[in-house]
């Protein structure tokens, strides 16, 4: 019998896990308008599901939430969306705990762009 590393997840779970996670990334999309206590609660799931099997939440979600309380951001309602050109990063100021998380970004070389 081969010697399994007991640390290694098996691939099915990693891949059934990042799959429930975007099933509950869409059913917050969904409440967040009406029924905001409900996408929280998704995305506090995800989270933790995320935690469970260790797993990075997926490139596209990691914007939907605020890291600090876990609640699901929707531009102009409950959180704003600013850039700030001094330190080249997108600021999201979550309205409940009042906290900024910033994702940078890059201005594109005009050498580059092909014409």
């Amino acid at each position: 019998m081969a010697h399994r590393d007991r640390r290694k997840k098996p691939q099915s779970w990693l891949r059934t896990t990042k799959e429930r996670m975007d099933i509950l990334f869409d059913e917050a999309k969904k409440s967040a308008s009406d029924k905001p206590k409900r996408a929280n609660r998704y995305v506090k799931m995800a989270r933790k599901l995320g935690m469970r099997y260790n797993v990075r939440i997926p490139r596209k979600h990691r914007r939907e939430f605020c890291h600090k309380c876990d609640v699901y951001l929707l531009p102009g309602k409950n959180c704003t969306v600013r850039t700030n050109s001094k330190t080249r990063c997108v600021e999201y100021t979550c309205h409940d705990c009042k906290s900024v998380n910033r994702y940078g970004y890059h201005k594109e070389n005009r050498s580059k762009i092909k014409r």
